[in-house]
């Protein structure tokens, strides 16, 4: 891409640059931003309904799952449904807000 004379772009054309540089690089990758968009719908979820939602191993989900919390964009919940143990996940309030930023540059770049 050039600017008007045919060199390179202006870079302060857009004081913002292109719509890449604010994508999330905790949630670009794709089991993570699966996990999110999954959570992004509920205000909880059984660690076992998002790890076949996203089509994904129990070891896998939970490194995922480890990245996202130690970002702090997922809380995770232990406790027991009767005798059984269980884990929730949910998206926080900062996960909530990088998850929409995080489309809105998607979707900028998308040109929608």
């Amino acid at each position: 891409m050039t600017g008007p004379q045919g060199d390179a772009p202006d870079a302060g054309a857009r004081p913002d640059g292109h719509a890449r540089h604010r994508l999330d690089e905790v949630i670009h990758a794709p089991v993570r931003f699966s996990i999110v968009a999954a959570l992004a719908g509920v205000d909880d979820a059984e660690f076992a309904t998002i790890r076949d939602a996203v089509e994904v191993s129990d070891s896998t989900l939970s490194k995922q799952v480890a990245v996202l919390e130690k970002a702090g964009y997922v809380k995770v919940r232990k406790g027991y449904v009767g005798k059984r143990p269980r884990t929730w996940l949910a998206l926080s309030r900062e996960g909530r807000r990088a998850y929409g930023s995080h489309l809105e540059a998607l979707r900028a770049i998308a040109g929608g």
